[in-house]
């Protein structure tokens, strides 16, 4: 059978859908037939993946926000990086500074998301200067950017563990308030959605409310409308006096401000408050692939999140004796390519990236 792209072209808005459906139903069918314990265990996948679908919502939403406004930033990896090992160093600082019998919670817990948020701000700072002030490639700036974060993040993490005398970690009291699952059992015991929705860090809560806050500025708010305009034609949104540097560097800082807390999410509760160099390898460029995944919408960030979650640790819920487990990583590629196909078939306006996207503006050339 020659199932061709013309013939998906061809296909109705409706058949398309049922189309998804089917293949989605097929696939949730073959994991509940392949877990040992059904759709409990199913549902126990998804749980447990809400704690590394969060550092990935974070991470795909700081990288989306940096997108509308047309600036590709390819160096989420290293930016979460930076994230991980700062945010960690900041609230380890403060603990030994205070005693771990004295330390709050509370101030941990801010000091590592503004340390997070403060270093990736300033790695988007970087980029913002070298590809709009300085007009260098945006893709070669984004992989440089990638190296350079990683690198510093390594660097850090081996000082700091030099200067400790040992693994850079928390107490156990801090490490149980990262990872506090504080939703009343009633709510966990619900079947199904409990475990999943409610059994989660109070990051995976900010992570879902950020999602809707960037929703709605996209989507309601004169600024960001202003945002969209300058992501689709910088040269239409210039004409109309919107300041096209302001907002490229805003949105890139800012967004990278929220990936890197991505990153220290992950070291703060999948990690164990632990830094631990290889942790964080391939989750930035997965945060990437997930901005293609949910194209570009905020909203769909929240649930693709969790997805991708449950396809990153699906290696050690199914095992499968003929199936190597590094096709089991792989997973979430493949489902973003073919994502990107079916949505580059249907041409849906909203489910495309800006149309300046990665393309630097000169002004000199309107």
């Amino acid at each position: 059978m020659n199932f061709s792209c013309g013939k998906l072209n061809n296909m109705s808005k409706r058949q398309k859908h049922g189309l998804i459906y089917i293949l989605a139903a097929i696939v949730l069918v073959i994991l509940y037939i392949c877990f040992p314990k059904g759709g409990n265990s199913l549902v126990l996948l998804f749980g447990a993946a809400g704690a590394y679908g969060t550092a990935l919502m974070f991470g795909t939403l700081g990288e989306i926000l940096t997108e509308k406004s047309g600036n590709m930033n390819l160096g989420v990896e290293g930016i979460m990086y930076m994230g991980g090992i700062f945010g960690l160093i900041a609230p380890n600082v403060y603990e030994m500074a205070v005693g771990s019998g004295n330390a709050s919670a509370f101030v941990a817990i801010i000091l590592a998301i503004l340390a997070s948020f403060l270093s990736g701000a300033i790695a988007g700072a970087l980029f913002s200067f070298i590809t709009v002030t300085l007009r260098a490639n945006q893709n070669v700036t984004g992989l440089a950017m990638a190296t350079f974060g990683t690198g510093v993040a390594k660097f850090a993490g081996e000082l700091r563990r030099h200067q400790v005398g040992g693994y850079v970690t928390l107490s156990n009291d801090l490490k149980a308030a990262f990872d506090n699952k504080f939703m009343p059992d009633f709510l966990k015991n619900i079947p199904i959605i409990g475990k999943i929705i409610f059994d989660q860090s109070i990051f995976f809560y900010m992570a879902i409310i950020l999602a809707v806050l960037i929703h709605l500025f996209l989507k309601k708010t004169k600024k960001g409308l202003y945002l969209r305009a300058v992501g689709e034609s910088p040269v239409t949104a210039d004409a109309a006096g919107i300041n096209i540097t302001r907002y490229k560097y805003l949105t890139t800082i800012i967004g990278g401000g929220i990936s890197a807390i991505g990153g220290m999410v992950y070291t703060m509760t999948t990690a164990g408050c632990v830094w631990i160099e290889a942790s964080l390898a391939g989750t930035g460029w997965l945060a990437v692939a997930l901005v293609i995944f949910c194209s570009w919408q905020p909203l769909h960030s929240t649930w693709s999140s969790i997805l991708f979650g449950a396809l990153m640790i699906m290696y050690l819920r199914i095992i499968v004796p003929f199936f190597p487990q590094e096709l089991y990583k792989i997973l979430p590629y493949v489902v973003t390519v073919i994502v990107l196909i079916i949505t580059s078939t249907r041409n849906i306006k909203d489910k495309q990236p800006p149309a300046s996207l990665g393309v630097n503006y000169f002004r000199e050339e309107r």
